[in-house]
């Protein structure tokens, strides 16, 4: 399967702890993917959470929900997991924290994974799109 990861790194006037908090929850990822409208179906385990991620789409006009699987985990310095999409996309997601300047330095990796070259493309550049306004979206968030 073809796959493109997509790195970006960002600093975050905030601690490491506050960070890891916040994206160690599901409904955080509401509006820190401009895509993303809801979450559901929130199901937590002892070493992971899933759940169901809202995307929504438009296409010549119409609205779509695109119901995504997702798999949450954390460790001190790491929030990670996968996203599986209907359509044969596939991402898996790590955010590394690391204490800098009085704040947090996020390393923000996406690998997209899809079936056949086109759809990769898109998925690539719209998930390029969403990393880097997540970039701002968390700093404006989480501003201590």
């Amino acid at each position: 399967m073809p796959k493109v990861t997509l790195r970006n790194t960002f600093h975050v006037r905030n601690t490491p702890e506050a960070l890891r908090a916040h994206l160690s929850q599901p409904q955080s990822y509401v509006g820190l993917s401009p895509m993303v409208v809801a979450v559901k179906d929130v199901e937590r385990g002892e070493s992971e959470t899933r759940y169901t991620s809202v995307e929504r789409f438009r296409f010549f006009g119409v609205k779509y929900d695109n119901m995504i699987k997702v798999t949450l985990r954390s460790t001190p310095r790491t929030v990670e997991g996968e996203v599986d999409s209907p359509g044969g996309v596939r991402l898996d997601y790590r955010f590394t924290l690391n204490e800098k300047d009085g704040g947090t330095e996020v390393e923000d990796i996406l690998v997209v994974h899809a079936w056949i070259r086109p759809l990769l493309g898109y998925a690539a550049r719209k998930a390029r799109e969403v990393q880097l306004a997540r970039a701002g979206i968390l700093a404006a968030r989480l501003r201590s």
